[in-house]
Formats: C-alpha cells, structure tokens, sequence
C-alpha cells in the first residue's frame, strides 16, 4: 500500500509540474535584428516583461524561486496599458542591459514600440514585443550584441535580406562577431551541437508541456518495452520527417490548425488508455500521424529561433538529438515514478493508467477547444 501511494503521489506530483511550469517557467527572449547596413537596424525583442519589471532573472528557472514572485504574479494581471506604465518605469535600465557594438563602438537602440498582449490564460507566460531601432554604419564591418545576464539567456536573430542567421547567449555573453553578408560563422561545430541539443531537450523538458502529456500517454497504456519502443519509434521516425520537411519549407502548416490537432491528439491517446486495456494494432500507426503533427510543432520553434547559417544541418540534427533525449527523460522518470512499481500488478490499471489518463485526456480537450478558439 505504502508502494501504491508513493506510485500515485509521484504521478501526481509529475502532471502538475507539467500543469504549471509554462506559467512560471523563464523562457529566453528572443532578439530579431534586422540589418541594413548604410540606412538603418530594427530590433524586435519578444521576452517576458513582467520577469524584467520584477528583476527575475536566470538565477531563478522558476519565477516562484524568487523573492519578487509575488510582484510577477501581479504584474501578470495587468491590462496592456498599466503593463506598459510600468515598464516605461525601468525602460532605461532595459536598454542599458543590450549592448549593440558595431566596428568595436557602441550604440544605444531607441524604443519604438512596445507590443503587449491583452490578458489571456494566466496559466501561460506573456510574451511582449519590445521593438528598438538606429542607424547603421554604411561600411560595417562587424557587429557584436550581448544581453545582460540580470534578465535571463537570449537568443539572438539576425536578418540581413534573405539570410536568416542565430545564435544563443548564455549568462550575459557576448555573441561572436557577425560579419555582413557572413553571419556568425565563427562558432565551432562543437558549440552549435551543444547548443541545439540542449534546446531541443528544453523544448520538452520543461516546456513542452502537450508533447510531455502526449509521451505519458503513450508510456501508460503498456509498461512492456516492445510496445512502448515500437510507440515510440513511430513518434520519432514520424516528426523527424516533419521536422526536417517543416525548417526546408517543403511542407507548411498554420499553427492554427497545428496546434489545436496536437493538443487533440494527447486527448486521443489518452481516452484510448481508458476505454481499451490492451495496445491494438492500429495504436502505432495513429502515433505516427500524430508524430507528424508534432514534429510542425518542433519545426515552428526552430522558425522562430532560427538555425546558423553556415551549420544548418549539425544544428538541425542535434536539435532532434535533445527532443529524443528529453522523451527518454519523460519515460524514465515515469517509469521510475510509476512502472518500476506497477509492473505486473492487478491495481497498475484501475488505479494510475484510468486516473491518470482521465486527467491527460481532460487537459488535451481543454487545450484543444482553446487553441481553436484562439486560432
């Protein structure tokens, strides 16, 4: 008995964790530089402004491990336009924290816009497009961009005409130099694997909160490993394809119908765990369309990210390598929660597989009614 209730309170303790990570969670912002070199630089930055306001920052990965929790938590609740009045208050101390060197000089951006949106799920994260602006050198020759460490990591984007180009800062670093017409070529191969492969272990864990519960549900229905790795197999192989079909543009999908589908597909394969005892046939090819989806939801952060441009295809790769370490993470962790217990035993079933696809199975039809709605 003791056993049963550990098994249930991990569980518990697990798809709240994935309930409520997105709300406080600190994503990095994301920097987009477009470049004219000669005229001028517009900058949008989307980041999260009440962890800004609030002074949360990357020593915290969850906003409720701060002191300052109580203020975010307030800032969240506001309208766009009180919003903005309070970052208008520490807007200098913002701008302070970008620095922007071109040829080895500094130069301090100007706000144009700031772009909230209204109040909506509180259980998600608010993202605000801060746009800044100035004029560029006509013979630039090397451009350098740093964020400050106080306000989280950031990836940085820049769009010079058709070349899209990115790189990921860390702890305040500054970016290597971006060359005109180059990018940022001067990263080593080493760096770029390491980088996408932790991003795309992030994208799952912790935030990617559907692909979590969809993995959950996938892991329930059988703890035997060779229906549990054909399932999964069908999963990678499926949004592998997309991926890859996705970032190459030769397949696009609006995420407006995106993600309402992946969020119907957690929902599917969770009712599944509860009305049928047994994996069918069919499940695994299901689970391959399904990956399909998901894999348009992988590419849609990559698009918005970016890839390098002169390492494209090692970035791509080892982007996939993280998302297929941050499942195995999901499914060790369930089953150490879990499996490891619920092996062979009668209450396995009535007792975590029902209950705890009932609760997937509810979020996935949630999410999919708001995500329609939204779209």
């Amino acid at each position: 008995m003791f056993v049963f209730r550990l098994s249930q309170a991990w569980l518990l303790a697990l798809l709240l964790l994935t309930g409520s990570a997105a709300a406080h969670e600190i994503r990095p912002a994301v920097a987009t530089m477009t470049l004219e070199p000669g005229t001028r630089y517009e900058l949008a930055i989307v980041v999260n402004i009440e962890a800004v306001i609030a002074g949360i920052g990357a020593e915290h990965r969850d906003t409720d491990q701060s002191p300052n929790a109580r203020q975010y938590n307030q800032l969240r609740a506001l309208p766009p336009e009180a919003l903005r009045a309070e970052f208008e208050k520490s807007a200098a101390r913002y701008v302070d924290g970008i620095e922007i060197e071109f040829d080895g000089a500094r130069v301090r951006p100007a706000i144009s816009a700031v772009e909230i949106p209204p109040i909506g799920d509180l259980a998600l994260s608010r993202q605000t497009t801060v746009r800044l602006g100035g004029a560029v050198p006509g013979a630039l020759k090397v451009l350098t961009f740093s964020y400050a460490a106080r306000f989280g990591s950031c990836v940085v984007r820049v769009r010079e005409g058709e070349r899209l180009d990115a790189v990921w800062l860390k702890d305040g670093q500054r970016s290597a130099p971006y060359i005109p017409g180059r990018g940022f070529d001067q990263r080593t191969l080493t760096d770029v694997l390491l980088d996408y492969t932790v991003l795309g272990f992030t994208h799952i864990v912790p935030k990617g909160l559907d692909h979590i519960l969809f993995v959950l549900g996938l892991f329930l229905l059988s703890l035997r490993l060779a229906p549990l790795l054909i399932q999964v197999t069908a999963f990678t192989v499926a949004h592998t394809l997309t991926l890859g079909l996705s970032v190459y543009g030769v397949v696009s999908l609006s995420p407006a119908i995106v993600e309402p589908l992946i969020a119907a597909s957690i929902a599917y394969v969770a009712i599944e765990n509860v009305v049928t005892p047994t994996l069918k046939p069919w499940r695994a090819l299901v689970v391959f369309g399904f990956g399909l989806l998901h894999g348009m939801g992988f590419a849609g952060v990559l698009k918005e990210i970016g890839l390098p441009h002169g390492q494209f295809v090692p970035a791509l790769v080892s982007f996939n390598v993280g998302v297929e370490l941050g499942q195995l993470a999901v499914i060790l962790t369930a089953f150490l929660a879990v499996g490891i217990w619920g092996r062979n035993k009668q209450w396995y079933r009535p007792r975590i597989v029902i209950p705890a696809s009932a609760v997937i199975a509810a979020v996935g039809l949630f999410w999919t009614v708001q995500r329609a709605l939204a779209g």
